[in-house]
């Protein structure tokens, strides 16, 4: 997709459940289940929580976060911890009292992941609190680099806004009409994080001092705002959640409520034949090859068949050509499906080295404009491409199964 071409996002419900996708020129990009009723994710919450016991063994300390849930916390992650019941000493025992994000959701046996880093995510800024380690640091997106000079000259200004926590600027920045937008958004997540800090040591244990917006509203700020120009619904409460959200982040996008009770909007846009796509194991390519994908436990397997591709062209030309086709589609499918972990990537053998080492280049620059990160490691000498992109939630797949 170039950066004249939108998107749409779509919020709506099939089956019982929301979706949010954001859609372009009728392929999926990325699609995301509310994974709860209400469409509030429990990652970010904040709590004032009490260590239960902590294991030296694997490093970690057992914290109930509400009455009978329990939680998982590195001590790694346990360095600036608050804590509401004694002077911080550097250590964590059984017994404490401390705040606490979510940051992993439980999956199966393995119970949620917590961290004692505060932090409050934004369209444009991520505002942390690191006890031991603030000093108004400010991160800017590597994705951004140098060339957003605005975001650089006006760091004096930001830090200002942060004294007492670091501040990381997102690759949307990049989107803001003018600094200001980007001064106003730090301005607000410093002051909500003041006010977490201050009810913290007021509340019992326990208590929810933070709650994350609904993940349909998550989905859109966490979407790199040229993909899309537009954020269509079909049910109301979610049109007006977005109204009220509709701040400096979305001024130039258009919010539009969908009626039409003879065409819902998933028929509109073919939702269901979409998702039945995006969880088929061959990937047909427009040029006749195919991929297919295998996902296991340890990693995820690709493979680029020739398929019913003709060519009157040298077979090296042929192969060369569609493993670049595959490339392309092989981005956009690690993105859309969610995929995470270790990948491997068995292209069409090519013979020329210059060839493997474009394909390397382009996968690279693909890999880019993944809002996860994303990145080649490597070809084997068996001639797989290794690639690894971070997992943050779970594959579509997984989502599907609830």
């Amino acid at each position: 997709m170039t950066e004249n071409e939108k998107g749409k996002i779509l919020i709506l419900k099939l089956n019982g459940r929301i979706f949010s996708i954001l859609i372009n020129n009728n392929r999926i990009l990325s699609i995301q289940i509310c994974s709860k009723p209400d469409n509030l994710s429990m990652v970010g919450s904040i709590y004032v929580g009490k260590v239960q016991t902590v294991s030296h063994n694997i490093s970690a300390a057992f914290v109930e976060i509400q009455k009978g849930e329990t939680a998982f916390l590195p001590l790694k992650e346990a360095k600036d911890a608050v804590l509401t019941n004694r002077i911080p000493d550097g250590t964590i025992k059984a017994g404490d009292e401390l705040l606490v994000q979510l940051v992993k959701e439980p999956v199966k046996a393995k119970l949620a992941g917590l961290s004692t880093c505060l932090s409050l995510t934004g369209s444009y800024i991520v505002i942390e609190h690191r006890q031991s380690q603030t000093d108004g640091k400010i991160k800017i997106s590597s994705k951004l680099g140098t060339k957003h000079s605005h975001l650089y000259k006006n760091q004096d200004e930001l830090k200002k806004i942060t004294e007492k926590f670091n501040m990381i600027i997102r690759t949307n920045a990049e989107e803001a009409g003018d600094v200001s937008q980007v001064i106003n958004e730090a301005e607000e997540l410093a002051k909500e994080m003041e006010r977490i800090l201050d009810i913290g040591n007021k509340r019992t244990c326990f208590s929810c001092l933070h709650q994350p917006e609904p993940e349909y509203i998550t989905f859109v700020k966490n979407s790199y705002r040229y993909e899309y120009d537009e954020i269509i619904t079909d049910e109301k409460e979610i049109y007006d959640a977005f109204l009220a959200n509709s701040n400096s982040t979305l001024k130039d996008c258009k919010i539009r409520f969908y009626e039409d009770e003879l065409l819902p909007l998933y028929k509109l846009y073919s939702i269901e034949t979409k998702i039945s796509e995006l969880t088929a194991k061959k990937v047909w390519l427009k040029s006749g090859a195919y991929l297919i994908i295998e996902q296991t436990e340890a990693l995820i397997a690709i493979d680029v068949n020739t398929g019913k591709y003709e060519s009157r062209k040298a077979p090296e030309e042929t192969y060369f050509k569609i493993n670049l086709e595959a490339a392309e589609e092989i981005a956009l499918q690690l993105r859309a499906r969610n995929l995470a972990g270790m990948i491997l990537v068995d292209f069409i053998n090519m013979s020329e080295k210059e060839h493997e080492e474009q394909l390397m280049l382009r996968m690279k620059e693909l890999l880019k404009k993944d809002v996860v990160p994303a990145n080649v490691v490597d070809i084997t000498g068996l001639g797989l491409m290794e690639i690894t992109r971070k997992k943050r939630d779970k594959s579509f797949a997984e989502q599907l199964k609830g």
